[in-house]
């Protein structure tokens, strides 16, 4: 039998499952049968994005569990982001009706700006301009808020929120808003814990997902950057994960749990779909999560700083990524 996943609330009382697959390059051929197994294990909580360029792939896994009767619509919980090259209201509501068209839904449960920053609109996903950098826009987020606001009240997506937005940019969407951001997805794992950003978030109604919550192998290297094990090879965390008798992936997922965030970590192999979900039977102690906190390096370990667009008016990171991040 699937194991039942907790829910919080979101603010207009929709349930969120507290983990859910991440599918960030998750690779085509691959990212349905994963879906799908995710489906069967129990998983109900799916966080999709136009840029990762295979919702139609997920689309069509969605719709071969619910032709087999194994979900519903309404069982999921579905969330897509807009792209930098779709800021624009106009854009906006082009890219909705491509997400949805791709899912084969009527409906997204949560819809969210994925970046702060606008890229040139029209052509490619990462323009570029003479000089080979990145071609940006300076269309205002907020815009880009009231366009997300029109889709909310076409019955386009029951909810909307933000993504890697900072503390001062979470706050003028929200008193910019006449519906306030039900969601922040941002990076957190133990060495990124973000707690500030996380603080002022949930200050706000916000309900907060993090993403890469095992950490990443991806993260960018060099001056910057301190030379640390990933999070599931830190001591620490192993130490902590014997001590349960769990793996130290569980650990990493269970300390942000315990903090209230959902998480979706990613992944395309059954077993570790499956392993996932094995956290709910352990706590972490009050003795845990003192070392657990310690861990944090701040930026030194973001895995996702696109540093290709600091010179942007809203990046929102410090500055000190440079255009090789």
């Amino acid at each position: 039998m699937a194991p039942s996943v907790p829910t919080v609330k979101l603010p207009a009382g929709t349930p969120l499952p507290v983990i859910g697959l991440g599918t960030w390059k998750s690779s085509p051929g691959q990212v349905g049968q994963a879906v799908k197994d995710a489906i069967d294990l129990g998983y109900r909580h799916f966080d999709c994005a136009f840029i990762y360029q295979n919702e139609d792939e997920i689309g069509a896994a969605f719709a071969e569990k619910i032709k087999e009767g194994v979900v519903k619509r309404e069982d999921l919980f579905v969330t897509s982001k807009i792209w930098n090259t779709f800021h624009s209201n106009q854009k906006v509501h082009e890219a909705i009706d491509k997400t949805l068209a791709a899912l084969r839904f009527e409906y997204l449960d949560l819809l969210l700006i994925h970046w702060p920053f606008g890229y040139k609109e029209g052509g490619d996903l990462f323009p570029k301009d003479a000089n080979d950098k990145m071609a940006h826009t300076d269309v205002d987020y907020v815009e880009t808020w009231k366009a997300l606001e029109e889709v909310h009240k076409a019955g386009k997506a029951k909810n909307i929120g933000l993504s890697n937005f900072n503390v001062e940019q979470v706050q003028r969407v929200v008193e910019n808003s006449t519906v306030a951001p039900a969601c922040h997805q941002i990076e957190v794992h133990v060495y990124l814990q973000n707690k500030k950003l996380i603080d002022f978030s949930k200050s706000k109604g916000m309900v907060v997902v993090a993403y890469s919550p095992l950490g990443s192998n991806d993260r960018p290297k060099g001056p910057g950057f301190g030379d640390f094990p990933a999070p599931l090879e830190d001591a620490v965390v192993k130490k902590i994960a014997a001590k349960h008798k769990k793996q130290p992936g569980h650990v990493l997922l269970k300390f942000l749990l315990q903090q209230d965030l959902v998480v979706i970590p990613k992944s395309v192999s059954k077993e570790r779909l499956k392993a996932n979900l094995e956290v709910f039977d352990f706590t972490l102690d009050n003795e845990d999560l003192n070392e657990l906190q310690k861990l944090d390096k701040h930026g030194e370990y973001r895995a996702c700083t696109m540093g290709q667009d600091n010179s942007h008016i809203y990046y929102p990171f410090d500055r000190k990524y440079d255009s090789s991040s």
